[in-house]
């Protein structure tokens, strides 16, 4: 009784010389014909020893491996027609890419079709897209639109439209401002008025993030002890005078 036994990785000679080729991290190439002519060989004999039916193609491509062994063994080497050296391996090197790159293409195409049958069949879209013609009659839907029906449809849009604008709005503003800058407009306001006080500085520019980093850049004025603060009348009022180090260390001469 004959059968055959289709081995899982291998389903053709290429397909096992690549197995080779990958397994010893062989250079596709620059083949070692000797070492993968003795794999293939030994591969055959145990599919002979399992009584498997030995493919033609097999048998093709080990002959085909053992003429190259032999045409390399040989101190004569062929040339072409430019008097360079053929490879014997060139034809079979040649082989294995465009098998590789087919089997490559069919592993995609198997994944993809794999992909499309576990999705639902649409069906037949052109009998559904009339079914729902037959059952949405738009000239009858017009001809029972009146005067009220419409005056309702632009009411209910325009509750949406008023609700949209209501929705609150978050901009984000990136502020021209840095306590560095800040500590430079503190100092020459100070040295152009001898000293300044904290009101005089809001007055300057009076807006609320200006005022904050003006309050930041005089606290960090403060920890280097460039400026003093000498308390005035008032609530919130404060003189800023700049400090006797600070003045000192300007007037060093350079070098």
């Amino acid at each position: 009784m004959n059968y055959e036994i289709k081995l899982p990785f291998f389903e053709g000679p290429f397909d096992l010389l690549l197995f080779f080729i990958e397994r010893d991290e062989l250079d596709i190439h620059d083949i070692p014909i000797s070492k993968i002519t003795a794999d293939f060989l030994d591969y055959l004999k145990h599919m002979e020893a399992m009584n498997i039916e030995v493919a033609s193609e097999f048998i093709l491509v080990a002959a085909t491996l053992m003429r190259i062994k032999s045409k390399m063994l040989l101190p004569r080497p062929q040339l072409d027609e430019e008097g360079n050296e053929i490879d014997p391996r060139e034809e079979l090197v040649k082989h294995l890419l465009e098998y590789k790159r087919y089997k490559s293409v069919v592993t995609e195409l198997m994944a993809m079709e794999d992909t499309i049958l576990q999705k639902e069949k649409r069906g037949n879209i052109l009998k559904e897209l009339t079914k729902l013609s037959e059952v949405t009659n738009v000239e009858a839907e017009l001809q029972d639109v009146d005067l009220y029906k419409l005056l309702k449809v632009f009411q209910r849009v325009m509750e949406r439209y008023e609700t949209e604008k209501k929705k609150p709005q978050h901009r984000i503003v990136e502020y021209p401002y840095t306590i560095e800058s800040q500590k430079k407009v503190i100092l020459n306001a100070i040295n152009s008025r001898g000293r300044a006080s904290f009101l005089q500085i809001i007055e300057d520019d009076p807006s609320k993030i200006v005022v904050i980093f003006n309050f930041l850049a005089i606290l960090e004025l403060l920890q280097l002890a460039q400026i003093t603060i000498h308390l005035g009348e008032g609530f919130n009022n404060f003189w800023l005078e700049e400090t006797a180090a600070s003045q000192d260390k300007k007037e060093e001469p350079a070098g």
